[in-house]
């Protein structure tokens, strides 16, 4: 079952795409964060939203609002490394290979059929607590819009 608002975040630690271990629930001190479960790297519509979330992280940085970007997926770190230096992208990808889907368990978004995650997005506080969390189905692309408002509201 998904997250819901409330909901204590998951506090889990995940090797990043440059090599770093970061727990989801520290990420960013005093920051509000909005993590993305992506399915594949290097598939058309992740790729899509890789380049909107990297938008919305240079707005976020350019506005000076404490709101940090994770995207997590299945794939491993060195396979996200390849995929950040493809994309010229500056936001944080974190590799849940293993143990194999543990976050996107732990948030309610993974596919057991496929072995990947789902389409999640989720607004944790900088308290550690959902604020908001949905789920769309594998073949859409997400509007954050509504995700980044959320974020800053929990500011």
């Amino acid at each position: 079952m998904i997250l819901r608002p409330g909901d204590r975040a998951p506090d889990l630690t995940l090797p990043d795409h440059l090599g770093s271990d970061i727990t989801l629930t520290e990420a960013a001190p005093r920051a509000a964060r909005v993590l993305a479960f992506v399915p594949f790297a290097f598939s058309p519509i992740c790729g899509d939203e890789l380049a909107a979330l990297n938008e919305w992280q240079e707005r976020m940085r350019q506005g000076s609002h404490a709101v940090e970007v994770i995207v997590v997926s299945t794939d491993s770190k060195y396979t996200l490394a390849a995929w950040a230096r493809n994309a010229n992208i500056d936001i944080t990808l974190a590799s849940d290979f293993w143990p194999h889907g543990e976050a996107a368990r732990s948030f309610g978004v993974f596919d057991e059929n496929h072995g990947v995650a789902e389409r999640g997005v989720f607004v944790i506080s900088p308290a550690g607590t959902i604020v908001s969390g949905r789920q769309v189905a594998s073949t859409e692309t997400r509007d954050f819009s509504e995700d980044f408002a959320a974020a800053l509201s929990s500011l």
